[in-house]
């Protein structure tokens, strides 16, 4: 391979920048390394300032040819663009593998069919979204018009990065905005696939841009632009925090998915069958999910019951290579997040939190492999209860009245989600409406239309995305009212 490719399990993917419709190289490069195994798989161009002022200059050069464009024909790239993730899900599975440390076989099934529904679900939705109806008011006509913002900046998590990358990248551009993507630096190549896909599908170039590089070095300079319009982030609070700030001088507009430290409600009449096995999803992706139930709040009528089949089930978890089908879950990201989720158990265990299973990494795989960890006893108000820990790790409290399990979930800062399980509609519906919560699912879990909001309340971030409400965001919608009199009569 030559120096601005690498071979990624056996897909070639490409290290540069893509810019203008072309690959450009950087000066500088970074290490990504995989979670697997902690090895060096690429050398990837580490842009700055000067790439991002490129990337954002092609983007605005291209929107108004791109806005001009009739949405049928946007949309219709779009599923072109779909149709082209299809047709390299095998190659984008591989590498998001291999750079984020996920499942192979979730992305096979799950994820990547999921990166070409955001193309087509969003190409759909734009036709019936941006042609309103026309108003009638006292003889006046008023026309509501949903025009694109312009330039739009999405920084994404590594996490997911392709699926949240292009949750908000496909109805940006479906509603005729142009987009310039930072990706992560810990997982930032299948964004490179990416840019292949959009150029073989026929985006124009400038439309798409993809700068890579850290926070400090790309992040900084693209959330600070004054050409950008939009400005879209998943990820932490605190960098949440810092990409504000840079952002509150140009006034833009900002859609922000941050933490959880979302609840499970198990109340006494709930299917144990069921919860127990929401409970355990809890831990796919190695817990590394903003969505994840980590508190569960028993009834303590069925904790112990709950708490010894959740065990139970959670010793039959397999953990090692996410590239053997038989595996369930992998490493975390990174030695400096590892060590992280680590220090969060350890200081709960040291304030006399018990592990009924887990507690600490897996000594017989090594590297960055954190058991699945289950905790009970664990004081009120401790800091495994308050913070993030982004990791394999849940918390097991019970309770004894509904009103008590509906203070102690709504008791965080964060809002993003709930779960609650039970057998009692009646209950559902008054705890779903009491709990403070962006999505809150009855008896389910991780189930939505990309037509419905979601987004979280307080600290879990701002405003809503999906359907209606992403076209709101990603336009500046317009009405203009015409009045029945004085017109020229032609003709």
């Amino acid at each position: 391979m030559d120096d601005h490719h690498a071979s990624i399990d056996g897909v070639r993917v490409d290290l540069r920048h893509w810019i203008g419709g072309e690959r450009i190289a950087s000066a500088r490069t970074f290490a990504d390394v995989s979670p697997i195994d902690e090895q060096e798989i690429a050398r990837v161009a580490a842009g700055g300032a000067t790439e991002v002022d490129a990337a954002v200059a092609a983007a605005r050069a291209a929107f108004p040819a791109w806005r001009a464009l009739p949405v049928a024909e946007r949309s219709a790239i779009l599923h072109r663009v779909a149709d082209g993730i299809e047709a390299r899900l095998e190659d984008l599975a591989t590498v998001e593998t291999r750079d984020n440390g996920s499942l192979l076989r979730s992305h096979r099934r799950g994820v990547m069919p999921r990166v070409a529904l955001n193309f087509r679900a969003f190409a759909d939705y734009a036709e019936k979204q941006l042609g309103h109806p026309d108003l009638s008011v006292r003889g006046h006509r008023e026309r509501i018009t949903y025009d694109p913002a312009g330039v739009v900046a999405i920084i994404t998590p590594w996490n997911a990065p392709l699926m949240l990358a292009t949750w908000r990248i496909g109805p940006a551009l479906a509603a005729g905005n142009t987009v310039v993507v930072k990706p992560p630096e810990w997982a930032p190549l299948t964004a490179s696939l990416l840019a292949d896909i959009m150029h073989a599908a026929g985006v124009p170039a400038g439309v798409f841009n993809v700068v890579q590089g850290t926070g400090a070095e790309a992040g900084t300079p693209l959330t600070a632009h004054p050409g950008i319009n939009r400005l879209a982030f998943t990820g932490s609070v605190p960098t949440a925090g810092v990409i504000a700030r840079a952002a509150a001088p140009n006034i833009v507009p900002l859609s922000f998915e941050l933490g959880g430290k979302s609840p499970l409600l198990v109340f006494a009449d709930a299917d144990l069958e069921l919860a127990v096995g929401i409970a355990v999803e809890q831990f796919d992706n190695a817990g590394q999910v903003c969505l994840k139930a980590a508190r569960m709040l028993v009834h303590s009528s069925i904790a112990d019951e709950f708490t010894n089949r959740l065990v139970e089930r959670t010793a039959q978890l397999t953990q090692g290579d996410p590239r053997d089908e038989a595996t369930d879950q992998s490493a975390l990201i990174a030695r400096r997040h590892f060590e992280q989720v680590s220090g969060f158990v350890d200081r709960a265990l040291a304030d006399r939190a018990r592990a009924l299973i887990g507690g600490g990494p897996n000594t017989e795989l090594g590297g960055l492999y954190y058991r699945p960890t289950v905790l009970v006893d664990v004081k009120p108000g401790a800091e495994i209860l308050t913070e993030e820990v982004f990791g394999p790790v849940v918390t097991v409290e019970t309770f004894d009245d509904e009103d008590d399990a509906v203070a102690r979930a709504n008791d965080t800062r964060f809002g993003l989600a709930a779960t609650v399980v039970t057998t009692d509609r009646t209950r559902a519906e008054r705890v779903s409406h009491a709990l403070n919560a962006g999505t809150v699912w009855v008896n389910c879990f991780f189930v939505r239309d990309l037509e419905a909001p979601f987004g979280g309340n307080g600290k879990s971030g701002i405003g809503r995305e999906g359907g209606a409400w992403s076209f709101d965001f990603y336009c500046d919608v317009k009405n203009s009212v015409f009045s029945p009199n004085g017109w020229q009569q032609h003709g």
